[in-house]
């Protein structure tokens, strides 16, 4: 896919942050914005684990902002949302460079940026940032608990372990709290949040956690669209599932098109 990035250092209200800025031969009129959320367990540090979701973000149209967050080796919950809430509050004021001035404004992330993306939906809901027009989650870490069916089932021996111990450090001292913040799976009030799309795969350890929290967020009032694609999700950094990558791709570009355009986003006339 033609898509290009560059490195950039942009400022918000808690300092500066290290960015990708990723943008396709041909943007959406006006152009998304979007705040993508790298996965990576919770401690994988480098931005270029989400490179695979980032580029079919921009070859949906959207220009993507990639940052760098906080990992929790160092930084527990909540360093890493709230270094991800103070550039998502910043976007508009801070980045006009990026996008149109009525571009719309969406989050989104995998695995354990998806984890992120759903906490910042619920933090812009309660601080009422109305610029987030919507949330893309794809496999999400929601729950701590490590204990769905397809977890068990399709989560490699290797990985349980690390899974668990990302979960661990990221919570910290707040392990046995589970703030709905850090564990969206566990959040009781969901109503008023932004638009949802919801991807998965069948043979996804968190399939079954992020179809859960799809069919909640439906029944508290929120507009949700679910897509649970066949085989592994190649989007996962720790999974081996390359092979299937190519064919989701052009698939989760597509659904992230339609999706964007349902909030008034247009294809741009050439």
């Amino acid at each position: 896919m033609n898509t290009h990035f560059t490195e950039e250092t942009i400022g918000t209200s808690q300092g500066s942050c290290r960015a990708r800025v990723y943008r396709g031969a041909s943007l959406l009129a006006p152009p998304p914005i979007v705040l993508h959320l790298h996965g990576g367990g919770f401690v994988g540090e480098s931005v270029a684990a989400g490179e695979k979701v980032a580029n079919a973000l921009a070859v949906a149209g959207a220009i993507v902002i990639s940052p760098e967050y906080p990992s929790a080796c160092l930084n527990p919950f909540p360093a890493a949302l709230e270094a991800s809430y103070a550039m998502l509050a910043s976007m508009r004021s801070r980045c006009p460079q990026f996008a149109h001035k009525k571009s719309m404004l969406f989050v989104a992330g995998e695995e354990a940026g998806g984890n992120l993306a759903a906490g910042l939906a619920l933090m812009a809901r309660d601080q009422f940032l109305t610029e987030l027009k919507g949330q893309i989650l794809l496999s999400p870490l929601l729950d701590p608990c490590l204990a769905t069916p397809s977890f068990r089932k399709y989560c490699p021996q290797s990985s349980v372990q690390s899974i668990a111990e990302g979960w661990q450090q990221y919570l910290g001292e707040r392990s046995g709290l589970t703030h709905p913040y850090a564990a969206p799976g566990h959040c009781t009030r969901l109503g008023g949040l932004v638009p949802a799309l919801v991807i998965t795969s069948e043979e996804c350890p968190m399939r079954d956690e992020t179809k859960a929290y799809a069919e909640r967020l439906r029944a508290a009032g929120v507009p949700v669209e679910i897509h649970v694609l066949p085989g592994r999700a190649a989007w996962i950094p720790a999974n081996a599932a390359q092979e299937n990558w190519p064919s989701q791709e052009k698939t989760i570009s597509g659904i992230f098109s339609r999706f964007f355009q349902e909030t008034g986003a247009k294809p741009k006339q050439q």
